[in-house]
């Protein structure tokens, strides 16, 4: 009897430990399973509601795929203000804001040196792929890793990162300080170009990428519509004094002969839909050249979409141009998942899309229909010089403008006897009398501004002390700078801020949510998911609907 019950404890003891180690075994080999490649695409200028407005007409296989088998973020706004191309991709990438990230817009004036800075210039860098004098461009100024960063540090630089757009900021943003290359497109000679910042000579893969001289085919072509012009019904007509003309054309219309329009430089391309399908092929060309997906760790892609940007600024949102360059971007979609599809199976990918910022309505529209609009020019700065010089014998008392943003000239403010209080309220009074303006305030008081909290907080995390300006201007909805004709972003508005976000393919489960989420929790949701470490400034949260 004894035997027998020694014999049951012995065998019970043994399949207890087999089953133990089975469960570890089956953890284990779960929690090394990644996805072989992330794809990260950003649409410049992607309004959120371009998901659905022509969706009745979109492929079963494009973005209509990514609402079916995805899961939509229905919801997603942008943490800042201003709403901007570079903070847009560089919030993406480091789930941070521009007060902590850096990146405070496109441009910036920066005060110690008496100039405007471009986001992505670097003085020492050389460009690489053209020959080029002055300044090239690389991530330097970025104070934070990306998640592209944090994914090569947690192997030990054994992933690949690469990042691929029209503007060199979209390239250099999304794939962050360690990146193994990132290439953007060059206006002079129409190729793509990188820096000796990354390496000392372009990679081989990219000169016979360019030597195919795939932007002379593009441009050679006339560019008519993809449907019967009468079908677009989801535009406006097809000439409207409030569109701005490409290359020149003499009507804003279809058809557009290219090779007419394109002039000495290849800069046109960005402005159609060959645009996209050049960026698609350099993608493509990356992930073959690179090997990118086909080594033993997690490599990363980003991918931005320039066209809808420049095509955007140049004919607002309502454009049959617009409409048309969704509806071919949506079948260059479908094939591009095919495509990876058959190179890495349809789970053996992660994807992400989203946007930098939305657009605006063009205020000629909005004036057409007899909404509240109107524009704002250069001449409010001028005035302010002016008076401040009259009242205070302070000479050019602004000393730029960017970012919806004023910089005080604070050298000749402390070569004055003026109490800095009284000269704030005093500017902010005379900026408050433009029709256009809802507001101004010094950023030194933005934090107690009476305004409703989440606009505080975008002006708050939107405020770099280094590089931002002294007092922040709110404009009125629908306002814009400059002229009535074309569109333009910046402000905290939901229709620069409202942004789409899609995720489809790897561990991801169809559904959606309308909980508002920002764009700052990007990042935090794919280092969740890699189990690695956030970027370094990273102030956003994972979706939990995706996490978990």
């Amino acid at each position: 009897m004894k035997s027998l019950l020694l014999f049951k404890v012995i065998l019970f003891s043994l399949c207890s430990f087999l089953c133990f180690n089975s469960s570890n075994a089956q953890q284990t080999d779960s929690r090394a399973e990644k996805p072989k490649l992330i794809v990260g695409v950003v649409v410049d200028q992607m309004r959120w509601d371009f998901l659905y407005r022509y969706q009745d007409r979109y492929t079963e296989g494009g973005f209509k795929r990514m609402l079916r088998e995805g899961f939509t973020c229905e919801n997603t706004h942008i943490d800042y203000a201003p709403t901007v191309t570079a903070c847009g991709h560089t919030c993406v990438y480091t789930g941070s804001v521009p007060s902590v990230h850096g990146i405070a817009g496109n441009n910036w004036y920066d005060k110690a040196l008496g100039r405007d800075v471009y986001c992505a210039e670097d003085t020492v860098a050389q460009t690489l792929g053209v020959p080029h004098s002055g300044y090239s461009r690389s991530p330097v100024n970025l104070l934070t890793t990306t998640i592209g960063d944090e994914l090569k540090l947690a192997n030990n630089f054994r992933s690949k990162v690469v990042g691929v757009s029209f503007k060199d900021r979209g390239a250099i943003f999304p794939s962050g300080h360690l990146s193994d290359g990132a290439y953007w497109f060059d206006n002079e000679s129409g190729n793509f170009v990188s820096s000796t910042y990354y390496f000392d000579d372009l990679p081989e893969w990219v000169k016979e990428f360019n030597a195919q001289k795939l932007p002379e085919k593009y441009l050679s072509q006339t560019w008519e519509t993809l449907y019967p012009i009468d079908t677009y019904k989801q535009s406006t007509e097809d000439n409207k004094d409030y569109e701005n003309r490409l290359g020149g054309k003499e009507t804003p219309t279809f058809p557009y002969d290219l090779e007419t329009l394109k002039g000495d430089e290849y800069g046109l391309l960005k402005n159609t839909p060959f645009g996209n399908t050049i960026t698609f092929d350099i993608a493509r060309a990356a992930i073959e050249a690179e090997n990118l997906g086909g080594g033993e760790f997690t490599d990363m892609l980003t991918i931005s979409f320039s066209t809808p940007d420049g095509l955007g600024h140049t004919v607002g949102p309502n454009a049959i141009e617009i409409e048309d360059t969704y509806l071919r971007m949506d079948k260059e979609f479908e094939a591009f998942f095919e495509y990876l599809d058959e190179k890495y199976g349809r789970d053996g990918y992660l994807f992400f899309i989203t946007a930098d910022h939305g657009v605006s309505q063009s205020p000629g529209f909005l004036k057409e229909k007899g909404l509240p609009t109107g524009v704002y020019g250069s001449e409010v700065v001028e005035q302010i010089n002016e008076k401040v010089s009259e009242k205070y014998n302070i000479e050019k008392v602004i000393e730029s403008s960017a970012n919806y943003h004023l910089y005080l000239n604070w050298k000749n403010v402390y070569n004055s006897d003026v109490d800095i209080d009284e000269l704030y309220e005093f500017i902010c009074h005379l900026v408050r009398q433009h029709p256009g303006i809802a507001d101004a305030v010094p950023m030194k008081d933005l934090g107690e501004a009476a305004l409703p909290r989440p606009v505080r907080e975008k002006f708050v995390n939107g405020y770099n002390a280094k590089r931002s300006g002294d007092i922040a201007i709110l404009f009125q909805p629908n306002w814009k700078g400059g002229r009535w004709s074309g569109a333009t972003h910046g402000l905290w508005h939901p229709y620069d801020s409202h942004i789409p976000l899609v995720w489809m393919g790897w561990n991801i489960k169809q559904g959606h949510t309308n909980r508002q989420i920002g764009m700052t929790d990007i990042s935090p949701t794919l280092a969740a998911m890699l189990k690695i470490q956030m970027p370094s400034g990273s102030i956003g949260h994972p979706i939990l609907e995706i996490t978990d």
